[in-house]
């Protein structure tokens, strides 16, 4: 690894972020912080999840998250029920509105994107996405040697 590959990853990184909005204090012009929408997300499309599984999924610190959990359970976004076949584990849900809220984010997210695409032919939608799909793969394969020749 090169310092040129670090500074242009880190390089891409500010572009993208800057292209999406993330670094704003809350995304898509909401009252909510991109880790709070992470986790809505997650709650959406995971029921009845602990906030072990949370922790784990987006490796995020355990104490932040009981913060984040508690306002969200306030804002009556997210419910908590005690488990039943383990009385220490506790099952999060999104609540109606939660569910609501979410839909209107993931909405919102969808229609950002497709402001940003509708400016790219529809070749070069393949191609970015083509791309995208090719540096998830990069980044999730098993690490490999230099003698492998990647």
């Amino acid at each position: 690894m090169q310092q040129k590959h670090i500074a242009e990853v880190r390089a891409f990184n500010r572009f993208y972020t800057s292209i999406i909005g993330l670094l704003d204090r809350h995304i898509l012009n909401s009252r909510y912080s991109l880790p709070e929408v992470r986790v809505l997300y997650e709650l959406y499309h995971n029921e009845n999840t602990t906030a072990s599984d949370i922790i784990s999924s987006l490796q995020m610190d355990k104490g932040y998250l009981s913060r984040m959990l508690q306002q969200l359970v306030r804002k009556k976004l997210v419910a908590k029920k005690i488990s039943t076949a383990d009385g220490r584990a506790v099952h999060l849900t999104l609540t109606p509105a939660g569910r609501k809220e979410f839909e209107t984010l993931n909405r919102e997210s969808d229609k950002q994107i497709q402001e940003i695409l509708e400016k790219l032919s529809s070749g070069d939608c393949e191609r970015m996405t083509g791309y995208m799909a090719e540096i998830r793969s990069l980044l999730t394969q098993p690490k490999t040697t230099e003698s492998d020749g990647r």
